[in-house]
């Protein structure tokens, strides 16, 4: 069995650690009798062997960390948390007896961790999935509560020698910082190795013929050779231990070209030395791993700063706030914010960080909202005013009723959205990482084809040009060119209220040829008010409003809270209805004692009502206005005429579009006349009311039969059909659950402007990949001849190659620069 870091006699073979004298333990794994250093390391190489996991040990290119240390006592007592209060601040029902929990994970030391950890919890009787990102160390563990218990997958996870914990920021914070001064280290040696090797190399290279003696020379090649050793034995570590993982993984990564082309310019300069005659290429060595760290670094941080803008919502919320003991008495305590239940009242004062999501009971203020929606301007709050938990109050003092806490909170939401983009993988990045798999493979056969023709025609320089070849032509730039674009992306789309959610958004809206709004809560707020009641029996005003305030209680559309706001009537005191049943686009139907009633479109009440549709209800259809019918069988009970409000920026967002050539349309269940008005209004022909969701479905349907890329923008449960059919979908940041849910894109400020501030940000994302990839291909179909004509030295190459690779990070980076915003 092979292995990257080979057992020794007194070494353990699970973590490497020294054997003590009078030890002697053992597991038999694969066949094999191997030594271990404790009963730790024991247990967990036994839970790894009984598991059928003994492929990690081929796979990791690392050690564990020692087992003896991976129980702390803060895990000892595993029952805690399955205790229900415990687990309110990491663990989320997503069925009746499904759970999720957001955990980070300690121990991991590399990629072979990832796997063992997700094949060994996955077959946990009960746990249903499994995901755990190797960049942030975060696991999303979701099980059957019925089959086990938070507490046994812990205990599993702690068998085989690793630690979880409730995600915290903090901790996940920590990772990052060691990450970056690993790196920091590796590259500050790089770069003083190389700084020194240049001082012994330029006087070899600027002496003539004769004006410097062997012995001088020869002390110039150990001094390059001492200083060279740490650069490669230390600083190019990672790319030794990744390309033998790849080896043994049977696969060929962007560092095994890099690995062999640094051992095989090593190894020949220090046979050079040792033998005293040949070239050197020390200066060439440090220079190109100095150059290549400096690349990965600057990605390594453009990937963190995007992954920072989700722990920033982490840390958003305070730990303590002040709760009133007995209100309307003012008097509070300060308490943890994970006690604070929905009901009470907290006391926010100027300057502090609204804890919770809430409605504003006492006081006028303003809040600060950028961390949530990217809007930089204060937005004003009063009583009846909703606020949202991460905002700052800006002002003055605020009393607020406690509505959301937890996970459950907008902040929550947010979060978990933004944690599903970072997880999922873009086709984009899929197809690029091929393209670079098939480059290395084919990289390798033109070196090792280059150094035989040399070979044959001028042996001294065959080594050199076969390392030029390998150093010049490095797939970093190709694999680099899409995923820092596309990191660095999200992280500024999600700074001008536009939240990614899905992988493959940032490419499809940077593709959308039409745009499809939704009209109620999309183009206008979706607060809908009733005009005026129409009554059409003998029932009085209130009789009606109360009816339809029982049949709409259920439902989340804007013109249910509208009809429900009628009345002041407690739930309970309305009529008592049977039978209800929501007809998504259509209404709500129920029984109210014997009588069959229902409330909705007017043809959708028609259809038990006798007699034809009111004069009323047509003259006001005919007019523009949205009418809401009440019937039952016995006839026909009331009109209700509503309007709404058009967002203020809606004809700068259309004038925007139409510029940019995206062509727009309008599908609205609304009635046609009140959608032809707002088309002519904002300059869209094809508004289209009067459709049911799947009239919405099948008319998106046939523009994607054109072969159009079209994207949906939508708000509310009607829209979820259709918010899945298309290419991209756009969901509104006060729109309901399941439109976030299903939209790929979430638009946090509510401001339909920002949706063209993404549009042509995701544009200028894609122009940049599409520039990246362009260079990369342009690059190496340049250098790779010169480098085979041997035109280019092995320095030259390390510096060509990192250039390239830095040039697309930066040219990624310059997504960061901020634009002006479409109607402001």
């Amino acid at each position: 069995m092979s292995h990257s870091v080979p057992p020794q006699e007194h070494a353990c073979y699970h973590c490497g650690l020294p054997i003590p004298s009078d030890v002697h333990l053992g597991v038999t794994v694969a066949g094999v009798e191997r030594s271990m250093c404790c009963t730790g390391c024991q247990a967990v190489a036994q839970s790894i062997v009984d598991g059928g996991l003994v492929d990690y040990y081929q796979r990791r290119d690392a050690m564990p960390e020692p087992v003896r240390e991976a129980m702390p006592d803060e895990l000892r007592d595993l029952g805690l948390f399955d205790h229900p209060d415990f687990q309110q601040g990491f663990v989320k029902p997503v069925g009746e007896h499904e759970r999720e929990a957001s955990l980070i994970l300690e121990g991991i030391t590399c990629a072979a961790c990832i796997w063992l950890n997700e094949q060994h919890v996955a077959r946990q009787p009960g746990v249903m999935a499994v995901e755990i990102n190797y960049a942030t160390r975060r696991a999303r563990v979701r099980w059957d509560e019925r089959r086990i218990k938070l507490s046994n997958i812990l205990a599993a996870i702690q068998a085989i020698g690793y630690r979880a914990y409730p995600y915290d920021a903090a901790r996940s914070e920590q990772i990052s910082q060691k990450e970056r001064r690993a790196a920091l280290w590796r590259l500050f040696v790089a770069g003083f190795g190389m700084m020194q090797v240049m001082m012994y190399a330029v006087p070899v290279y600027m002496a003539g013929e004769g004006e410097m003696t062997a012995d001088i020379e020869a002390m110039m090649r150990w001094a390059s050779l001492i200083l060279t050793l740490p650069v490669v034995l230390y600083s190019a570590a990672p790319f030794f231990r990744n390309a033998l993982r790849d080896i043994r993984l049977r696969r060929l990564g962007m560092d095994v070209p890099v690995a062999l082309g640094v051992g095989a310019a090593s190894v020949a300069s220090c046979w050079a030395t040792f033998a005293g005659h040949g070239e050197v290429y020390f200066d060439s060595v440090t220079m190109f791993v100095f150059f290549l760290l400096c690349g990965r670094y600057l990605e390594m941080l453009a990937r963190q700063r995007a992954i920072r803008g989700v722990e920033e919502l982490g840390k958003a919320l305070p730990a303590f706030a002040e709760r009133l003991t007995a209100f309307p008495s003012l008097e509070g305590e300060r308490v943890p914010v994970s006690q604070i239940v929905s009901g009470e009242v907290l006391r926010v004062r100027p300057g502090e960080t609204i804890p919770v999501d809430g409605v504003v009971i006492e006081g006028t203020s303003e809040a600060n909202e950028a961390l949530l929606t990217g809007e930089s301007r204060p937005v004003p709050k009063g009583p009846g005013v909703d606020v949202t938990g991460g905002s700052v109050n800006v002002s003055s003092p605020l009393l607020i009723r406690v509505t959301q806490t937890g996970e459950h909170t907008r902040l929550a939401a947010i979060r978990q959205l933004m944690e599903r983009a970072s997880a999922e993988k873009p086709q984009v990045v899929q197809q690029a990482d091929k393209v670079a798999a098939y480059f290395v493979v084919a990289l390798l056969v033109l070196a090792f084809a280059t150094a035989v023709g040399w070979w044959w025609f001028d042996p001294d320089r065959a080594l050199w040009v076969f390392v030029s070849v390998l150093v010049v032509s490095c797939p970093c730039a190709l694999s680099l060119a899409t995923p820092v674009a596309l990191t660095v992306a999200t992280d500024a789309l999600a700074r001008v209220g536009v939240l990614v959610t899905r992988g493959h958004a940032i490419e499809a809206l940077a593709k959308t040829e039409q745009m499809v709004f939704d009209k109620t809560g999309t183009l206008t707020y979706g607060d809908m008010r009733v005009e005026a009641t129409c009554l059409l029996g003998s029932h009085s005003t209130r009789d009606v409003q109360r009816l339809a305030a029982a049949l709409e209680q259920g439902s989340e559309h804007a013109i249910a809270h509208s009809l429900r706001k009628l009345v002041t009537d407690a739930p309970d005191q309305l009529p008592v209805l049977s039978d209800v049943t929501v007809v998504t686009g259509q209404g709500v139907g129920g029984r109210l004692d014997s009588e069959r009633v229902r409330i909705g479109r007017p043809e959708f009440v028609a259809e038990i009502c006798p007699g034809t549709l009111p004069a009323e209800l047509t003259s006001a259809q005919a007019s523009g206005k949205t009418v809401i019918a009440l019937g039952g069988e016995s006839g026909w009970l009331a009109g209700f005429f509503l309007s709404d409000v058009l967002r203020e920026d809606a004809h700068d967002v259309f004038d925007a579009l139409h510029g940019d050539g995206v062509t727009t349309a309008i599908f609205s269940g609304d009635t046609q006349g009140v959608v032809s008005e707002l088309g002519k209004a904002l300059g869209v022909t094809e508004a289209v009311g009067e459709l049911t969701p799947e009239g919405k479905h099948v008319r998106l349907s046939a523009l994607q039969a054109h072969g159009k890329v079209v994207a949906m923008v939508g708000d509310g449960v009607n829209d979820a059909p259709v918010l899945a059919q298309a290419q991209v979908s756009i969901a509104m940041g006060g729109g309901t659950d399941l439109a976030r849910n299903q939209a790929d894109i979430v638009l946090l400020s509510g401001r339909l402007g920002s949706l063209v501030d993404g549009m042509r940000l995701s544009r200028r994302a894609l122009r940049i990949i599409h520039q990246n990839l362009w260079w990369s291909f342009a690059y190496n179909f340049t250098a790779v001849p010169l480098a085979m004509s041997g035109f280019v030295t092995p320095w030259m190459a390390g510096l060509g190659m990192s250039a390239s690779s830095l040039l697309v990070v930066l040219n990624a980076l310059r997504l960061q620069r901020k634009h002006g915003k479409v109607a402001a």
